[in-house]
Order: structure tokens, then sequence, then C-alpha cells
């Protein structure tokens, strides 16, 4: 016979209620209650019937995930992994599922996410990505959905629950320092301009420039995708200019490493010909050869506080919008060199 609610309440030495509101993980129920009902719970192999629950609650407990672009490009670029590693560690202790999108390009995301909303497949939804004139965020906001974003929303962020780096700041501070290191001719082979944080990172180096008395030149600016092998034309053309870089800023420590390779087969070394900076700080950066110098911009972090932002949302609407700034941090490794 299967253990019942009832079951467990007995067991545990409490209302049938009170057994349902620890599995609701109600706030109003005491830590050393919540515990011995789970204990109870555990001993008895009880299983909370999860469906039967959003039924009654009218929840899903799940929110639903918006990739920037198809699931397989995604998870080539080891960000994605870890933001959504925090995400998960956030929903887990909150005792929320994760629905991802799954479309392979905008307008089958963009279909995904109306099945979400009007399916009521999810509570909340968290957009991966801040872009320029987004479609999906558009119908969130016109459907008073709840969401959240990670990235600054291009407008009307002061109304919108996101977390972010001050990316302006981090694409100023990876200026100033190959500038201090006596570096004038600095190049920035920048992700999408579509993209906020792109916008953000690509001011910050303008202002460090401005700052300095270096004019900004368009041709040292270089637009490249996600994952998009273009990153080695766009470097090859720098690399021809009449007055090539001495430095480069890089969109993310993926493109770096097939950079750093290029580099390597032009009979060109690190940093002694050119110096090299870039963002993320993945996990391999500090075992390239020379190892990477690299923007911590604690990807794990995002994740966590972008997931919190939307599950605070989900357990009180009326609470004010929330905005949360993530530290960065330079990672001074071995590929810059002072001129």
């Amino acid at each position: 016979m299967a253990v019942t609610i009832k079951d467990v309440a007995k067991l545990a030495n409490v209302a049938p209620s009170t057994v349902s509101r620890v599995i609701a993980n109600n706030p109003r129920i005491s830590e050393q209650t919540k515990k011995r009902v789970r204990e109870a719970m555990e001993t008895l192999g009880y299983h909370p019937n999860f469906n039967a629950r959003s039924l009654a609650i009218k929840s899903t407990k799940a929110i639903g995930l918006v990739m920037p672009s198809s699931v397989d490009k995604v998870f080539q670029n080891p960000f994605f992994p870890e933001v959504i590693r925090g995400i998960s560690t956030m929903a887990h202790e909150r005792e929320f599922a994760i629905y991802m999108s799954t479309g392979q390009n905008e307008q089958e995301i963009y279909d995904g996410v109306e099945r979400m909303i009007h399916g009521g497949r999810v509570d909340g939804v968290l957009l991966l990505y801040s872009r320029i004139d987004d479609k999906i965020m558009t119908l969130l906001q016109e459907k008073k959905f709840p969401f959240s974003v990670i990235g600054k929303p291009y407008q009307h962020s002061e109304h919108i629950s996101h977390v972010d780096n001050d990316n302006f700041r981090a694409g100023k501070d990876v200026t100033e320092y190959l500038i201090k290191l006596g570096h004038k001719q600095i190049a920035f082979i920048c992700g999408s301009l579509d993209l906020v944080v792109t916008i953000d990172r690509v001011l910050g180096y303008k202002k460090a420039l401005e700052d300095a008395n270096i004019p900004y030149q368009d041709e040292y600016v270089v637009q490249e995708e996600f994952l998009n092998d273009g990153g080695m034309a766009g470097f090859k053309k720098l690399m021809t200019l009449p007055a090539p870089p001495t430095a480069l800023i890089v969109k993310d420590d993926l493109l770096s490493f097939s950079i750093m390779g290029m580099i390597d087969k032009m009979g060109l070394s690190i940093p002694e010909d050119i110096s090299l900076i870039s963002f993320n700080n993945l996990m391999l950066s500090e075992f390239t050869r020379p190892p990477l110098t690299s923007v911590d911009i604690d990807i794990f972090k995002l994740g966590y506080y972008a997931a919190e932002c939307l599950l605070d949302q989900l357990d009180s609407p009326d609470q004010e919008v929330k905005q949360v700034i993530v530290p960065h941090t330079l990672i001074k490794r071995q590929t810059c060199h002072r001129i």
C-alpha cells in the first residue's frame, strides 16, 4: 500500500496540513518541524505528488531558461554550462525544476517561449542574455509574465529584474591596464553589437582611450558573433593593417584560445610580439601557454543570483525590482607585456 501524507503526519506527530506546508516549504513552519517531517518522509519512503500539488496551488514549480541561440551552439561555449550550474543550484535550493528552450533559430525560440507561457509550463522565465529590440523580452512585458535577465536590459532596466557585471567598467579596466603597459595600438575583437554586454564593453574601451588621449580607430574594433569562425578572419584582418595592434582585447576566453593558436602559426610570440587579454576566466585559462590574462566575471554567481531574483519575484510579486551587480576581477597572468 502506498504511503500517504497521513502516515507521515502520524510518524512525525503533526497534522497532515503541516506535512503539506513542509512539502511546499512554507516559511511559517519552523526548521525543527520541517526537519522532523522530512525525516519521517525519508523513513517511510514518501515522495510527494508534485503534479497534484501544482494543480492545487496553481504553480508548476518550474522556471524556463531562454538561450541566445540554439542549444547545440550554446553548449559549445563553457560560459553557459557554468551559468546554468549557478541557476540550477538556486533552483534546487528552492525545489524548482528547470525547463529549457530548444529552438534552432530566433523564431523557434520565440515560439517555444510562447508555449511556455500559454501552456502554463513554467511559473517564470530567465533570459540568459540581453540584446537590443528583443521580441521575447517585449512579449514577457506585454503579458506581465514574471522574468529576470542575465545582462542589463537595453531599455527600462530600472523596471526589470536583472543580474550583470559592470561591463562598461570591465571594458575600461582592461583597456587602461594595457595603456599603463605602454600600448597605444589596442584592438578589440568583440561580440555581436546587438548584445548589450558588447555595447557596454566597447563604450568602456572607447572611454579609456579618450581619457588617455589615444585616438579611437574603427578598424581596430572587429565584431564577431558567438562561436563564429570569423574570429580568425577578423584577427588576420587586424594583423594586415598598416599599423597592426600591439595588444588585443578579445570578447571571451574561448575565442582567445583559437587566436593564441593562430598567433603561434604566424610565427609570433605572446606577449613579446602581441599582448592578449580576455573575459570569463575559464578554468583552462591558467593552463594555456602562456597562461591567459582574463577578467573573472564570476559566471556561477551571475546564474545563481539571476535565479534568486526570479524566484523571489514569484514568492513576492509586489516586491521591488532587483538589480544585482556581480563584481569582476582582472586576473593578471602572462599574456600581457610592457612595451
